[in-house]
Order: C-alpha cells, then structure tokens, then sequence
C-alpha cells in the first residue's frame, strides 16, 4: 500500500485528486452492490447503462460537499460523508435480503422493533459484509497517513464550478434517459425498485425524503372539503350485501387468528408425500366454512402491521413505513369501534412486547377495550418463547381464561409468532422434516408452519371445550409471504415450476378461512385481498357498510370489485396480471401482446388502482376521518384506554 501511496502521492497530495479517489471508489462500490445485492428487474442495454451511471453523479454530489470547508475540516468531512453514504448501502442491502425492499425514513423510525429482531437479523449477515466497509478503511488511512501531504487550501471556484456543472450535467442525462424508458417515473413513484433502478440508491433516499414530507404536511394542509372526494369514491365503491350471508353470524362472536407468515401453496400441499397443514386441510373442507383461494395479501414496508391495518379499517397501509408507527393518533373508524355500537367487546392477545409495532397506542386509536400483550402471560421458560415473543402452544392456552373472562359478544384477534422468519424452532417440537433445496429459510418454512398449524387444531379443540365454539364465528388469514422473491431458485424446486413474474405474483395468495356454524360453506374462487376483509365481516354480522370510508368491498357481494391493487401499483384480477409494468393474461399467464383485446381493459384498471392508492393515502396522510362521522358511529376517544397491566390491577384493587 506504501509503494502505491508513494507512487501516487503527487495525485494524493491534492484534496482534490483524493476527493475524486474517494468518488471512484464509492461508484464502483455502489455499483456492485446494486447489481449484486437487488433484484431491480434490469432488462436491456439502457437500463444497465443507467443502473452503471447513476451512483456517480450522486457520489461526486455528496462526497463534494467537504469543498465547502478548508483546512482538516474538509479532509473530517469527506471521511465522514463517504462513512455514512457506506452505511447506508450497507443497511439497505441488508434490509433489502430479507424485506425485498429499501429503507424509507419512516421505517427508521421504527426503531423500537429493533430490540425484538434478534437472530433475524443475525441470519441476515453475510461473512463477506466486510468487504462494504474496505474502502472506507482506506480512505481514513490514506487521511491520516504522513506519506500524504494535506492539501489546506479551499478548492478554488473554478474547479467548483466544474464538479457542480458535471453533477448537473451526469444527472440532467441520468433523468432525461429514465424518464424516456420509464414516463412518469417521479410522479407515479409507487415502486422503490423502479427510483433505484433509474436514480440509484443515494437519489432514491433524497425522493424518499421528498415523498416524507410531502406526506407530513398533508395533515396541516388537509380540511373538511378533501372528504367529499372520498366519500363519493367509497360510496360508488359500496358492494351490496349478499343476502344469503348477510347477518349469517349475527350476534356471534369474532375470533380473527392471524396466521404469521403463512401462504396458501401451503394448503393442501405434501412434502415428500406428507401434509404440512393437516389441520387447516381438513378446516377448509368443512361443511360451515368458507375458503378463499384467490386471496391476496396488499402489505407493503410495514408487513404484519400493514395486514392488520386493512382489516381493521379497510384503508392501504402506506407506501413506506408503518402506518401503525406514523399514524398512530390518526382518527379511525376501525372495526372495534364500529362493532361497539352493536355491544362488542374487542381484545387482542398478543405474547409480544406492546410496543412493538405502535400496536400499545394505535390500539386505542381503533378502539380496542383490552391488549393482553407479554405482560399478561408467562414467559419466564426459554423453551417457550419464540425470537418475537410467546410460542403459539402455549400463547393459546394461556390466552383461553383471559377470552372466557371477556363479556360477549365480543371481538378479538389472536396474532401468532411461531411461523416467523427465520423459521428457527427447536427440533424437539417438530413433526415433519425439512425440505431439502438448500436454502435454510425454504428448508426451515415446512417445520414452523407444522407448529402454526398444530397450534390452532389445538386451539379449536380448547374453543369447543370452553362452550364458545358454537358461538363464535372463526377468521383465519395468512398477513404476507413467508418466503420472499430473493428464495425464487429454491421455491421453484417446491412448487415444481418455475418462478415467472407471473407465478411470483401466484405466490403472493395467502389463506383466507371462515367458520360460521351453521353457514354453509364452499371454496369461494373470487379475487380478494385484505382490504376486503372488513366489509365482509361487517355484512356476516348483519351490519350494513355503506355508511363508513372503505376501499375494500365484500368478498361475498354480487357486486365486489375482483380487481387487487398492491401497494407497488401492480395489481392481479381473473382477467389480467400486471407486474412489474408488464401485462400478463391471468389464464395463461402469458404476456399480452400489442394487439391484444385486453389491452383496453388493463388501461382503465391501472387508473382505478392508482387513483384507489391516491385517495386512500390522502385519507390516512390527512388524518381525514377526523372530518366525517358516519351517522351512528361514536368517535374513539384514545385517552379513554389504559392496557397497563399494573395500572388496571391497581384500579380494580380500589
């Protein structure tokens, strides 16, 4: 490195000749990482051309602020600058191998979930994750070193002058290019992928920026007027009830059993000719129930969070972050709060922390009586615990004396672990074998959701002897993937085929099961997704939906809209696919071709996906429920709610 040093040290001796060093080497790095460590979908000469060119100009940008200071200060600077731009390459690439995802700054925020993360994110490491930090090495040994002299003077304007031009100039063609291959590319940024992959990674975090406080300042902005758009919308939106279900649980009990991670190529399927899910098979056959099997899961960054907050509101989770940890003193008009009304008692049971998530506040929002989180149940054995909380054997058995203390009718939702990702379990507790593609987290996936599934018979089995089965109606659904796109090769040796845009599209179902004693049941084939969740429940209970603000509408009304918006924008119905800004034909998932008749058709659904998309952020960036109250509907006062365990036993103790 010496000889190097000395061989070079005219070129280093100036800050200059070491500030372009130093942007060299961040370009270089950036653009391994990008090609290397994200599935951006690069196709053709000019995306790759684009993906090689956008890191440079962001680099001499950043790495060029150090000019503004002279003496030690810009040498400081520009370590600091090229460290920080490191690390968040390096989180990112992490984040992105497990989330398939980039960082927002609104998932920054959720720092309190990181406590919880443990071996998760462990498993995520890489043994050649040094190599992201090399360089930043080098650069401070290179600033420190005596070999080089130090350069004190300011930069001269001319050379300024110069850099900014060429910055100016690299991303003027950057964008022009982008904008030429990808229209609307800034405008109708709902895909991450999509910034990355024309703008780089370090111009994705200034538009994240950008689309953050854009956002924030929605609320301020926001009056009583912006409703009336909305409303419209969701009335026209409104579907029908059903009348052969409508009120066909009426009066019963809600139990909702939130099935982590769970997908439905897992119902029905064998590996190396066993079941994996005996139970839910024999559940989805049963005479009173009804099961989904075109139902999708509409999460976005905020996953788990994401599910629940479509099926309490019927409202899109947010295209970053967590609407949970954001928007936690929003006002709601959430399922508990509606079904108070009717004389519901709501609870959830959750062998977690109460924070994590938001879920501690923005349960009050939504209207929830009681959270019996981690507080509420032992969790003093190891052998018990999961990496995010209470294993769901015992999490349902010590939950059963808190649900018969519950006055009915009531509301609940039971949010199960044992199936999370990395799908780590002690051997001693499994029933069925790995799989063997190689890929741990595939291989693993099989044995946790044996353990989700034996969970539930047993809580079935505890729900029928407590006399509250009869009574009570059963929801079951899968929250998102369980495997991500990154697990394609080894998902393609479990389901036999391979993975398409189209398949992986497919793979992004997950269960949907209903049990109501004494309906009659069926597998139901109509295209759903969670945010359909709450309009058909309420109509299954015999209360009407046409009054609230909903975008989703009821799976079981002659009159739902079958067309499935993702968060991204994509979108999936019985006729056409759209991935990725490529058309598919949902029968033979083959590409569309030019002169094809559906071509009309797939237009029209993108504008009604992107406007849905648009009004519901509208709704939950400006706080807008806080403008309407359905006539009826008593609003949530959040003070009025207390899930302290302490605090209650103190209060009840008086």
């Amino acid at each position: 490195m010496e000889s190097l040093i000395n061989k070079k040290a005219g070129f280093l001796n100036k800050f200059f000749g070491l500030y372009l060093l130093a942007v060299l080497m961040l370009w270089i790095k950036t653009y391994i990482t990008q090609v290397t460590q994200f599935d951006l979908g690069v196709q053709g000469a000019l995306q790759q051309f684009l993906l090689l060119l956008n890191p440079l100009g962001s680099a001499m940008l950043f790495l060029g602020v150090a000019f503004i200071f002279k003496g030690r200060g810009k040498y400081i600077l520009l370590v600091v600058i090229y460290t920080l731009m490191s690390i968040l390459l390096y989180a990112n690439a992490v984040y992105y191998r497990f989330f398939s995802d980039f960082i927002t700054l609104p998932t920054i925020s959720q720092t309190q979930n990181f406590g919880d993360l443990g071996g998760s994110i462990i498993s995520l490491l890489k043994p050649y994750d040094i190599l992201f930090f090399v360089d930043v090495f080098l650069l401070i040994y290179l600033c420190l070193s005596k070999k080089i002299k130090k350069d004190y003077r300011r930069v001269g304007y001319k050379k300024a002058i110069a850099v900014i031009a060429f910055v100016i100039g690299i991303s003027a063609v950057n964008l022009g290019l982008a904008n030429a291959d990808r229209p609307q590319l800034l405008t109708r940024g709902f895909d991450r992928n999509y910034i990355v992959k024309y703008l780089g990674m370090y111009n994705y975090t200034i538009y994240d920026a950008a689309e953050t406080l854009k956002a924030s300042s929605q609320r301020a902005l926001a009056d009583s007027d912006d409703m009336t758009e909305v409303i419209n919308y969701t009335k026209s939106n409104y579907a029908e009830p059903n009348p052969e279900y409508f009120g066909a649980a009426k009066g019963m009990n809600v139990i909702y059993i939130h099935l982590e991670s769970i997908q439905d190529f897992l119902m029905n399927y064998q590996l190396n000719g066993e079941e994996v899910t005996p139970f839910l098979n024999s559940l989805i056959k049963d005479p009173n129930t009804l099961y989904f099997d075109n139902f999708y899961h509409q999460t976005a960054q905020g996953k788990t969070s994401d599910a629940e907050f479509m099926l309490e509101n019927s409202l899109f989770g947010l295209p970053q972050g967590s609407a949970f940890i954001t928007k936690g003193q929003n006002t709601y008009q959430a399922a508990p709060a509606i079904l108070k009304e009717s004389g519901y008692t709501s609870a959830v049971f959750h062998g977690n922390n109460g924070t994590f998530w938001n879920r501690n506040e923005i349960y009050k929002s939504f209207g929830y009586d009681h959270f019996f989180d981690a507080n509420y149940y032992d969790t003093s054995s190891k052998e018990e615990m999961a990496e995010y909380g209470l294993l769901d054997k015992p999490f349902f058995e010590q939950s059963m004396d808190l649900l018969k203390s519950l006055p009915k009718p009531f509301y609940t939702k039971f949010i199960t672990v044992g199936n999370h990702y990395p799908y780590k379990i002690d051997q001693e507790l499994t029933t069925i074998g790995k799989a063997t593609t190689g890929d741990p987290s595939v291989d693993n996936y099989f044995q946790t959701a044996r353990y989700a599934d034996e969970a539930i018979e047993q809580f079935f089995a505890q729900l029928k002897e407590s006399g509250l089965y009869d009574n009570s109606m059963i929801v079951l659904y899968g929250d998102h993937y369980g495997i991500s796109e990154n697990h394609n090769r080894a998902m393609e040796q479990i389901i036999g085929k391979e993975v398409t845009p189209y398949e992986s599209a497919n793979l992004q179902q997950v269960p949907l099961i209903i049990h109501v004693p004494g309906m009659e049941g069926e597998v139901n084939h109509t295209y759903g997704g969670q945010m359909d969740l709450l309009p058909t429940l309420l109509h299954l209970l015999g209360i009407d939906s046409q009054n609230y603000v909903q975008f989703g509408t009821d799976l079981l009304s002659e009159e739902h809209n079958e067309l499935v918006p993702f968060r991204n924008g994509d979108f999936v119905s019985p006729t056409i696919y759209s991935i990725d800004d490529n058309l598919y034909d949902a029968k033979t998932g083959l590409p569309l071709t030019e002169d094809d008749s559906l071509l009309e058709k797939a237009n029209e659904f993108e504008k009604e996906v992107e406007y849905k998309l648009q009004l519901s952020d509208k709704v939950v960036n400006g706080d807008l429920l806080r403008f309407y109250t359905p006539i009826g509907f008593t609003p949530v006062d959040p003070s009025q709610y207390n899930y302290n365990k302490d605090a209650i036993e103190k209060t009840d103790n008086k």
